[in-house]
Parts: structure tokens; sequence; C-alpha cells
């Protein structure tokens, strides 16, 4: 099949895209380096938008929480991944979790049998001449990168990303585990916790500043830590009590085999639709495997534990967005190209398949020889498509999450409790109206 766009990247982003675009009727070429004999440091398989680090897409609640709002923003234009996501979850509490396997396969399934599709497996290592959408991610491949480098005339950002450890359920001792969501949210009691006193608390805390850590290459030297995925490590270097702050913060769980909040507690959530892999919340590590198994085994209730997966340390990359895409995410100095998903500094799973989604979008708009004005600011794909195409400072530019901060101030003294419930009532009103002023329909069927 002959391509009208060529998509280089088959994650999260470039799998939104080329389904957005192929619903437009245009034909897709999607590249996709894994499944060609390459592969990279963090993926673990070759299906199509893989989810390297947790299963979870953070919160769904979409009356008072900038993600929820996202999702609920992605579900009412068609979006692919929120379809496959809601297929596939699994239970949460609050957030939505899906089955990452699942989650993967029904994706790839989806593209490789769209007729306007060509899902092919290979390495691209220079940037397109004609219209390309490039969704390569954070390990875009080294030529490809370099490429990249030399179109922008910037050199990119980077930072370090690590992967959470994996446990398989039945290895979790729930005499001394038990389920519960914090001050018992949720329909069901979602999470695995595990108490720790004080003592225990910290002889982990020293484990986890002492312990042999993966050595860093020299390209890896010197390169930032986003803060959104610290390695639990580092987190722990920065004072005794920032973990009990953190991912290891026993607030609103009670122990019921005491009747009072632990001292700390480590949380463990559901990873697969089986419910026999359970991920450990927060624990993203760069320490060596064998003192992962050590000192994770030393936590109550894994003293037994099996790990489906350790985790890992990777090195991420980003453009300067602000300063290099226009405010529809093409390349200034290169037009036929545009950027999707976290090569272009947005973080997390939901994010990316968001800038894919407009980057589809306008391409599809483009070549179908219409206009598609960028969504306002005051939606939830506004505030995130303006903080990457010119909001946001270039010289500090860093990875960021979708959040309230990104979106224009409520006008006038409002009450705390009331703030979040405005910003999604006007983001609803403003996509509305958003919608119904685009030159074409904006909402897209998924099949």
């Amino acid at each position: 099949m002959t391509h009208d766009i060529h998509i280089i990247g088959g994650g999260l982003a470039g799998s939104e895209a080329a389904w957005q675009l192929a619903e437009a009727g245009i034909k897709v070429r999607l590249s996709e380096m894994r499944g060609s004999g390459e592969a990279t440091p963090a993926h673990q398989t070759d299906g199509l938008a893989e989810l390297v680090c947790s299963n979870s897409f953070r919160s769904d609640d979409a009356e008072s929480n900038a993600v929820g709002l996202l999702h609920q923003e992605l579900r009412t234009l068609g979006s692919l991944i929120m379809r496959q996501a809601d297929l596939h979850r699994v239970p949460a509490g609050s957030a939505l979790a899906v089955d990452r396997d699942l989650f993967s396969d029904s994706v790839t399934q989806a593209i490789d049998h769209h007729p306007n599709i060509t899902l092919v497996r290979e390495r691209v290592d220079t940037l397109p001449d004609g219209p390309a959408i490039i969704a390569t991610g954070p390990l875009t491949g080294a030529a490809l990168a370099s490429d990249i480098g030399a179109a922008t005339g910037a050199e990119s950002l980077a930072f370090f990303d690590a992967l959470a450890p994996i446990v398989h359920r039945d290895s979790i001792d729930m005499d001394i585990a038990w389920f519960a969501s914090r001050w018992d949210k949720g329909e069901t009691k979602d999470y695995i916790n595990c108490p720790m006193t004080q003592e225990e608390y910290l002889a982990f805390h020293t484990g986890l500043v002492e312990g042999e850590k993966t050595p860093f290459k020299d390209w890896e030297k010197d390169t930032p830590y986003f803060e959104g995925c610290m390695p639990i490590e580092v987190m722990a270097e920065r004072g005794l009590d920032t973990l009990r702050y953190g991912p290891m913060k026993p607030v609103g769980l009670d122990n019921p085999k005491t009747g009072r909040w632990p001292h700390a507690v480590v949380q463990l959530r559901q990873d697969n639709a089986q419910g026999t892999l359970w991920n450990i919340v927060g624990f993203q590590t760069k320490l060596k495997h064998a003192e992962q198994v050590r000192l994770f085994r030393t936590i109550p209730g894994l003293q037994n534990a099996e790990f489906a997966r350790l985790g890992g340390l990777h090195r991420n990359t980003f453009i300067r967005s602000p300063e290099l895409l226009d405010e529809t995410l093409r390349l200034k100095s290169r037009p036929n190209i545009r950027f999707a998903g976290q090569i272009t500094g947005c973080e997390g799973y939901i994010e990316s398949a968001s800038i894919g989604l407009l980057a589809g979008r306008f391409a599809a708009a483009e070549l179908n020889g219409t206009t598609m004005t960028p969504p306002p600011v005051a939606t939830a794909l506004g505030a995130l498509l303006g903080h990457i195409t010119g909001l946001a400072e270039v010289e500090t530019y860093q990875p960021m999450n979708v959040n309230f901060g990104l979106f224009p101030p409520i006008a006038g003294r409002t009450k705390k409790a009331d703030r979040k419930r405005m910003y999604t009532d006007r983001a609803r009103a403003a996509l509305a109206d958003w919608m119904a002023n685009q030159s074409r329909p904006v909402a897209a069927s998924v099949g």
C-alpha cells in the first residue's frame, strides 16, 4: 500500500496518531523498530503501545483530577488507547490500571487490521522527506536521534527513568500484608499493603542508601532524573523521612492487626487481569538485581517474594519543543515533520497518547485540505499542548504530566475545594465549543 504519511514509532503516541489518521481516510505507514531484530534497553516485547513502567494510567476521576479529565477528553475524541485501556482495566481503586499484555496485544491487533495502516517492522535512521510524525519516544535510536539533532540545531535534553519491580501474587505473605485502599476509598480494597515498624523502616532506608547501584556509562553521567519517576534510593538519599511522605506514606491505612497506621507502608498494585502479578508502587530503582532481591525481601510480607521483573534503569531523551515546534507540533525548520509523545517532553502514558492524537488530527486535517485549530488551553488537551509548544520556559523545560497548574487560572477568589470542579466544568464547555467550530467532524468512531 502506498502511503500519505509516515509515522515512526509504535508506542502509545505513534499508535494513537496512526489510528486517528487512518480513521480520517489517510493511508499510513507505521514503522516500528522492535520486531525487526532491534531492541531497546527497556522494552520486553515487540507489541505496540507496550507499557514499560507502571501499568497505571493514573486517576480516572474526571471531576477533580487533571489526568482524569484528560481521560474523558480522549474518550470523547475516539481515542484508540483509551478504548483498549477501558476494555482491559484491572482493579485499582479510582485509578485506571490495565493488564499490560492484553492492552498491548489489542492495540497491536487494531493497528495491524486497519485497512488504511501498513505496519512495517523496520529501523528508520533518517527523517523522511514527505509528511511524517516522529513518535519514537524517549529511547530514540542513535542514528535517528543524530539526524533529529542535525535538523533542529539544538542539543537534546536528557533524564533518567527507572522501572519498578513486579511480584508474583502467590509469593506475598497475606498473614502479614492486607488489602486496603487509602482512607478506604474505592469500591474494593485494591492495594496490597506491607507494614513496617520504625526499626524495619530505618534498616530498609539504610539498605537503599548503601546498596550497590548500577554503574553509570560515560554518556549517562550528569544526566538529571525526572522528578515524576525518581528512583527510590535517590529519594531515600534526600532525607530519612522522604519516603514516608512519598511512596511509603502510611497515612489513611489502618493495619487490621493493630488498628493503627504503621510507621511506613509498601503498597503493591495489581498488574494483570488474572491478579497474578503485582507491581511495587513507586519503587522505580537502579539497584543491582541481586541487591534488589535481597533488600526487597526484607519488607514484611515480601520475605518470600518471587519477582516476575526486577527494576531497571534507562536514559530518556526529548527535544526543546517550546523552541522547535509550532502550535500544531510541526518542526519549524522542516514543517513536513511533526513530533508526538514523550520525545516532545510530555510525561506519562496518557499524555503521550494525547499528543499522538493531536499530531494525527493536525496532520489529517492538513492532508485533507482542511484546518484544525489547537484545542483551547482551558481544556486538558490544550493545556498540555500549550506547555509543549510555547508556554513553558525553553531554558528550564522539563518533562511534565498534565496538571491544573498548566491551565489558565480561574478568575476571582474561589474556595480551594471548588477550584478543581471549576477547572473541569470550564474545560468541558471549552472542548464542546471547540469541537462544534472545527472545519470537519472532530469525534472519530472506534471500531
